[in-house]
């Protein structure tokens, strides 16, 4: 077998529909677009959610609540999860990243008092609740407020 008598496999190409080629081509006249109807108009576009005139699903369900756009979302950390870290090292929000506790280095990090602190770690981050400043002080530890940048 040489490369010029390679073939594609039977069936494994369609030749693309040639619309609007007269009655010969089998799609004359209406192009394969029907009659009338939204369907068959030039510059109709099926937008998101349409559907035919009906009242779209996103206005029929109720809607509860609201959701500020302009929160603040936080990487919240526990103190137990804190506790087995190494005291001789600064907790910084590039270290939580680099040991797989927080996943975006792009929020800011809040720590929170959950568990017991047994060591002297001194932590920054960019906001800490009270229990979690109390139990950090307890053990002898600091907690530093950094600016979100």
């Amino acid at each position: 077998m040489k490369l010029h008598q390679l073939r594609p496999a039977q069936g494994s190409r369609k030749s693309r529909k040639r619309l609007g080629r007269g009655p010969g081509s089998g799609r004359g006249k209406t192009a394969g677009r029907g009659h009338k109807g939204m369907l068959a108009r030039s510059g109709r576009s099926n937008t998101q959610g349409f559907e035919g005139g009906q009242m779209p699903l996103i206005r029929r369900v109720p809607k509860r609540g609201f959701r500020n756009p302009f929160r603040t979302e936080f990487c919240v950390v526990n103190l137990k999860t804190l506790s087995d870290l190494d005291e001789a090292t600064p907790v910084t929000p590039k270290v939580l990243y680099e040991k797989g506790i927080v996943k975006k280095q792009s929020k800011p990090i809040k720590i929170l008092g959950e568990g017991v602190l047994s060591k002297p770690l001194t932590i920054e981050a960019h906001q800490f609740s009270r229990s979690a400043l109390q139990k950090i002080e307890q053990a002898g530890g600091q907690a530093r407020v950094i600016d979100r940048a």
